[in-house]
C-alpha cells in the first residue's frame, strides 16, 4: 500500500508544528489520506483536527475513506475539530454525531430546535430528561459551530449566529421549565414568566454567556377567572420552578452542562426574592431601582413560561426606561459606572480584554445604550434590543454618522468574533485575547488573518478606534445637554415651546420659533441633526447673553455650511464644539460678525487647541503664503486680509470662551497684524518697484508695546535708507501709500488702519523718513512727549536692521541719562492734563472712560512711562516697551511700593479687559461702558459678573480706579 508522504516539507504545508506527533498518527494512513491532509492547511489548528480525526477514527469505521471521499464532511468535520477542542471531545464521546455533519448544514430555525423538546419526551425521569436536554444542546450547538467555522466571511455571520445562539437559550429555556415542572409539585397553579435580559433578551448571545434573566410569577385563573391558589403559594411554587430550572441549565453532569442562569438582574440583587409578582415588580422598579437597574431592563424580553405575563412585565417597564434618560445626573452616573467597570478590570488583564476592556464590547454597547436612552424618550424607532439594530437606527435617525457608525458597528463584529472563537475552543466563558503564541496563532487563523503578530494588531487597531468614537459619543455634551431636558419639552406644541423658549430668556419666541422652523424643516438627514441638535443648542444659548442673537447667527451659519459634508456632523460628533458655538454666537457680535465672512472658520472649534493663537512665525508664513498666490496686488493682499480675519476669529473665540487672558489677547493681535504688515509691505514694494529699496516701519504705540486691542491702528513710522536716489525714495513713497491704501480699503475684511500720525511733526511732516533724518530731528526739535511716544518704538515691519538703526538714534531720548528735569516733567504732565481735557467726548462720563477717565488705561500707562523716563538709564529692565512689563521691573526696583504696583496693574487689566469685551459684545469699538442695560449685562457676564451682573462689575471697577487714580495722584502727579 503506497503511504503518504510524511516529509518535513510536505507536513510544514498542511499547517502542522508538532510533526512527531503526525508522523505517528499518519503512518498506518493510505495515500488517500492526502486529500484529508490537504483539508488541514486552512484550519486554525492544523495539529489539533488531526489528532481529533485520529480519535474519531478509531469511533467511527471507514471514517477515513469517507472524509476522503465526501468534500461535505471533510470541509464540516475538519473546520469543527480544528477550532474547538470541547467540540471535538464532545464527537469523540458520541460519534454517531459526525452523521450531522455529512450533509450541508445551515443555521438552525424554529424546526430545527424541535429536536430539544423532543429529545426530553419519553425519558423517564427529570434527571435523564435534563441530561437528554443537554445531550440535544450540544449537538444544536455543533452545527451552528460548523456553519459559523465555514463561512467565507465569518465576520459577517456574527449577528446571525448571535441571534440563532439567543433562539435556542429561548428554547432550551422553554424545555428546562418544562422539565423542572415534572419535579416540582403545583407548577400547574402558577403561571411563571421567564424575562431575558442581557445579551440574552437582545438576541445577541455568545456561545458561552451566563444567560441573564429575571422570573415574574402570578397565580394561574380558573375557568371562571379565580386565582387558583394565594398569592403567597404562588410565588414560593414559582420560586421552587425557577430554581429547579435553573438547576438544570447550570448544573454539570456526565452529559456536560450548558450555561449558568444568572438571575443576579432581578430587584436586589441575589438578595431579593428570586421570584416576585406584577404588583411586586412595579412597587420596586416605581420607588426604588435605580438608573442602572432600567438601563438593564432596556433589553428586555419574554423568553420562557407564560409569555403573556412576560410581555406584561416588559410594558410595565417600558415607560420607565424610557424616562430614565432624563434622571438628574443619568449621563454622569452612567459615565462613571462605565470608568468603574474599567478601573476594576486587573492590569495584566487590561489590554487584553475584549468585553469590558478600554475600546472593547462594552464601549460599543454602552455607547449605543446612553444614546438610545437618551433620544428614545422621543423617538420610538431607537427603542430596539440589540445592539447592531440599535446602531443601525441612530445611524438612520442621524444621531450618528454613516461613517462612524459603519466604523463603529465593523468593531463591534470583529470584536464579537474574536470571542466567540475563544470561547468556542474550550465551551468556556472568557474574553480575554490569550497570550501563548500557539493559541494567538489559532485565534488568527480562526478569524482569517495569518498569525499572532496580525491578530495582536488588529485588535489594537479596532479597539483604538473604538475608543476615539467611544469618547466622542458617551462624553458628547450634547448627550448631557439633550438629557437634561425633560421628554415633555421636547415634545412641545407651538404655545408651550414659546412659553418654554420664554423662560429660557428669549425676548423674541416668536422670532425663535421661526428660526427653529426654518433649521428644522422636511425630512431631510440635515433637518434630522438639526432636530438633534437644537434641544442642546437652545440651553446653551440660554447660558450666554444673547439668546436671540445667538439663534438668529446660528440660522445665518447653517444657511452657509449645511449643504456641507462636516458641518452638522462636527456639530453633532464634537459636542464640545456645538457648545462652544452656542456660546460665541449668542454673546459676541464681533465674533459672529467674522465666522459670517468665513464660516468654514467653525472648524476650528472642535479641538481647544486649535483656537490657540498662532505664533508670530506661523502668521508670516501663512500670509505670505496667501500673498503669493496672486499676481493682482488687491487680491493679494485681500488674500492676506482673509488670513488676519480668521485669526482674529481665532482669538475672539478664545477670549469669548476664556482660553485666553487680556495679555495673550493683546500679544497675539499684535502678532497678526504684524504678520499682515510684513505680507502686505512685500505686495506694496512689489507693485511700487521698490523690492530693492532699504525700507522699514519702526512700530509705535500698543502696535509697539505688544498690547493691541481688536480695534487698534498700528501706530508707526516709515524709514528708508540714507542713500536712495529720487527715483528710489519715490519708489518708497509710493509703496508705503499702497500699503496703507490695501489695509485700509473698506471690505468684508476689518481694515488695519497704519496711522503715521506720531511720526516727527505729526501730519505736517514727511511720511517717509532717512534714518540721518530722524536722528537729526530728534537730536534738535523732538519735544518732551515726542520722547514719550518713542517708549513703545520697536522693529515693525521690512527692513529690521534698517529699523534698529532708528531704535539706536532715539535711544537717548526715551532713556534719557538722568532721567528728566523739572521742566521736561512739568511738560509732560500738562500735556496729560489737555489731553484729558479736549480729549474726552462731549458728555461721557469719565468715571466709565476706560482709556481718559480716572484710573485708565492712560493714568497707569503715562505713570508708568514718567517712571521709565526717569530711570531707565540706570535700570535696563524697566527698557521695555511693554506697559506691564515695565510696570513690574518699577515694582522690582522699588520705585513702586507692591500695594501700589498690584493695584495699578489690576487697574489697567480691568480697563483693557472691558475694552476689548465691549468690542466683543457690540462689534463695534468704544472705550466707554455700554449705556444699555442689556449690552452691559452681556460685558459683565464674559467677565465673570455673572448674570444680571453690570452693576457689580461697575462698582468694582469705580473702586479699583479711585484706588488707581490715588497711586497717579501721588507718583504722577506728584500729590499727596
Amino acid at each position: 500500500m503506497t503511504r503518504l508522504d510524511t516529509g518535513v516539507t510536505a507536513l510544514l504545508r498542511r499547517g502542522l508544528h508538532d510533526l512527531d506527533a503526525a508522523r505517528r498518527v499518519l503512518e498506518d494512513w493510505p495515500a488517500a489520506g492526502d486529500v484529508v491532509l490537504d483539508g488541514l492547511a486552512t484550519l486554525p489548528d492544523p495539529d489539533l483536527a488531526l489528532a481529533g480525526v485520529d480519535r474519531l477514527c478509531r469511533e467511527v469505521d471507514g471514517l477515513l475513506e469517507r472524509l476522503a471521499a465526501e468534500p461535505v464532511l471533510r470541509r464540516q468535520l475538519l473546520a469543527v475539530l480544528g477550532a474547538s477542542q470541547a467540540l471535538g471531545m464532545h464527537l469523540q464521546h458520541h460519534p454517531h454525531l459526525v452523521e450531522d455533519l455529512a450533509h450541508p448544514v445551515g443555521l438552525p430555525g424554529p424546526d430545527d430546535l424541535g429536536v430539544l423538546a423532543e429529545a426530553v419526551a419519553d425519558q423517564p425521569t427529570p434527571a435523564a430528561a435534563a441530561d437528554a436536554l443537554r445531550l440535544a444542546y450540544r449537538r444544536v450547538l455543533l452545527r451552528i459551530a460548523a456553519v459559523d467555522l465555514t463561512a467565507p466571511r465569518p465576520v459577517d455571520l456574527v449577528p446571525d449566529v448571535s441571534e440563532v445562539l439567543a433562539r435556542l437559550a429561548e428554547t432550551t429555556l422553554q424545555v428546562a421549565l418544562d422539565v423542572a415542572a415534572r419535579e416540582v409539585e403545583g407548577t400547574e397553579t402558577v403561571r411563571l414568566a421567564v424575562v431575558g435580559l442581557g445579551k440574552c433578551g437582545a438576541a445577541e448571545l455568545n456561545y458561552v454567556s451566563d444567560v441573564d434573566v429575571l422570573f415574574v410569577a402570578e397565580p394561574a385563573l380558573d375557568a371562571d377567572g379565580e386565582p387558583l391558589v394565594g398569592v403567597d403559594a404562588a410565588v414560593a411554587t414559582g420560586t421552587r420552578w425557577a430554581a429547579a430550572m435553573t438547576r438544570i441549565c447550570s448544573a454539570h453532569s456526565a452529559a456536560g452542562t450548558i450555561w449558568e442562569v444568572d438571575a443576579a438582574l432581578r430587584p436586589e440583587g441575589k438578595a431579593g426574592p428570586l421570584v416576585r409578582t406584577l404588583a411586586s415588580m412595579r412597587g420596586y422598579y416605581e420607588r426604588w431601582a435605580k438608573p442602572w437597574e432600567f438601563q438593564a431592563m432596556l433589553k428586555a424580553r419574554p423568553v420562557a413560561g407564560d409569555s403573556e405575563l412576560g410581555q406584561q412585565f416588559c410594558d410595565l417597564v417600558a415607560p420607565l426606561v424610557w424616562r430614565v434618560g432624563e434622571t438628574p445626573g443619568f449621563v454622569a452616573a452612567t459615565q462613571a459606572m462605565r470608568r468603574r467597570v474599567i478601573d476594576l478590570i486587573p492590569a495584566r488583564e487590561a489590554g487584553r480584554e475584549i468585553k469590558l476592556g478600554e475600546g472593547g464590547l462594552r464601549d460599543v454597547e454602552f455607547s449605543v445604550q446612553l444614546l438610545q436612552l437618551v433620544h428614545g424618550r422621543t423617538d420610538e424607532t431607537l427603542r430596539v434590543r440589540s445592539t447592531l439594530e440599535g446602531l443601525g437606527r441612530l445611524v438612520e435617525g442621524g444621531y450618528i454618522g454613516r461613517a462612524d457608525g459603519d466604523q463603529l458597528g465593523e468593531a463591534y463584529r470583529f470584536e464579537r468574533l474574536l470571542e466567540h472563537r475563544v470561547q468556542l475552543f474550550r465551551l468556556r466563558r472568557s474574553h480575554l485575547l490569550p497570550t501563548d503564541e500557539a493559541e494567538l496563532r489559532r485565534l488568527a487563523r480562526s478569524v482569517g488573518l495569518r498569525d499572532a503578530e496580525a491578530v495582536n494588531e488588529a485588535w489594537l487597531t479596532t479597539s483604538r478606534q473604538v475608543q476615539v468614537l467611544h469618547r466622542r459619543l458617551f462624553y458628547s455634551p450634547l448627550l448631557a445637554a439633550v438629557a437634561s431636558i425633560p421628554s415633555e419639552q421636547l415634545r412641545l406644541s407651538a404655545e408651550g415651546a414659546r412659553d418654554r423658549l420664554s423662560a429660557l430668556g428669549f425676548l423674541d419666541a416668536d422670532g425663535a420659533l421661526r428660526d427653529i422652523e426654518r433649521l428644522s424643516r422636511g425630512m431631510s438627514r440635515s433637518a434630522d441633526i438639526q432636530r438633534q441638535l437644537l434641544p442642546a443648542m437652545l440651553g446653551w444659548f440660554a447660558e450666554a447673553p444673547n439668546p436671540d442673537a445667538g439663534l438668529r447667527a446660528f440660522g445665518q451659519v447653517s444657511a452657509a455650511l449645511g449643504s456641507t459634508s462636516w458641518y452638522l456632523r462636527a456639530l453633532r460628533d464634537e459636542g464640545a464644539m456645538a457648545q462652544r458655538l452656542a456660546r460665541i454666537l449668542a454673546s459676541s457680535r464681533y465674533a459672529t460678525a467674522l465666522l459670517r465672512r468665513s464660516p468654514e472658520a467653525v472648524q476650528m472649534l472642535a479641538k481647544v487647541e486649535d483656537l490657540a493663537p498662532r505664533n508670530h512665525g506661523q502668521l508670516c508664513e501663512a500670509t505670505r503664503s496667501s500673498a503669493r498666490r496672486h499676481d493682482d496686488p488687491a487680491k493679494a493682499v485681500a488674500a492676506v486680509r482673509s488670513v488676519r480675519r480668521r485669526e482674529l476669529f481665532r482669538i475672539a473665540a478664545a477670549d469669548v470662551l476664556g482660553l485666553v487672558d487680556v495679555e495673550q489677547v493683546g500679544r497675539a493681535v499684535t502678532d497678526i497684524s504684524t504678520a499682515t504688515v510684513e505680507a502686505a509691505l512685500d505686495v506694496a514694494r512689489r507693485d511700487a518697484g521698490a523690492e530693492a529699496v532699504p525700507l522699514a516701519l519702526v512700530a509705535l504705540g500698543r502696535w509697539g508695546g505688544q498690547e493691541m486691542s481688536y480695534a487698534s491702528d498700528a501706530d508707526a513710522m516709515f524709514v528708508v535708507g540714507d542713500e536712495l536716489d529720487e527715483q528710489q525714495l519715490a519708489a518708497a513713497r509710493t509703496a508705503v501709500t499702497r500699503l496703507r491704501e490695501h489695509l485700509a480699503r473698506p471690505g468684508p475684511d476689518p481694515a488695519l488702519v497704519v496711522d503715521a500720525d506720531l511720526r516727527p511733526e505729526g501730519k505736517g511732516g514727511p511720511m517717509v523718513r532717512s534714518v540721518s533724518s530722524y536722528r537729526q530731528y530728534y537730536e534738535r526739535w523732538s519735544s518732551p512727549w515726542e520722547a514719550q511716544a518713542m517708549i513703545r518704538a520697536t522693529v515693525g515691519a521690512g527692513d529690521a536692521a534698517l529699523a534698529e538703526q532708528v531704535l539706536a538714534a532715539v535711544a537717548p531720548l526715551r532713556w534719557p541719562e538722568g532721567g528728566l528735569d523739572a521742566t521736561q516733567r512739568r511738560e509732560i504732565r500738562r500735556l496729560k492734563a489737555r489731553m484729558e481735557a479736549e480729549r474726552l467726548p462731549r458728555g461721557a462720563r469719565p468715571e466709565r472712560h476706560t482709556k481718559l477717565g480716572p484710573g485708565g488705561l492712560s493714568d497707569v500707562e503715562w505713570t508708568v512711562q514718567m517712571l521709565q523716563l526717569e530711570h531707565a538709564h540706570r535700570l535696563p529692565a524697566l527698557r521695555t516697551t511693554e506697559t506691564l512689563g515695565a510696570l513690574r521691573a518699577a515694582r522690582e526696583a522699588d520705585l513702586l511700593g507692591e500695594a501700589d504696583a498690584r493695584t495699578l496693574e489690576e487697574a489697567w487689566l480691568l480697563a483693557s479687559r472691558v475694552r476689548n469685551t465691549v468690542m466683543l459684545v457690540r462689534g463695534r469699538a468704544s472705550d466707554t461702558f455700554p449705556t444699555d442695560p442689556v449690552e452691559l449685562t452681556a460685558v459683565a457676564e464674559l467677565l465673570g459678573y455673572g448674570h444680571g451682573g453690570g452693576s457689580h462689575l461697575l462698582e468694582h471697577y469705580r473702586r479699583l480706579t479711585r484706588r488707581c487714580r490715588a497711586v497717579v495722584d501721588r507718583v504722577f502727579w506728584g500729590e499727596g
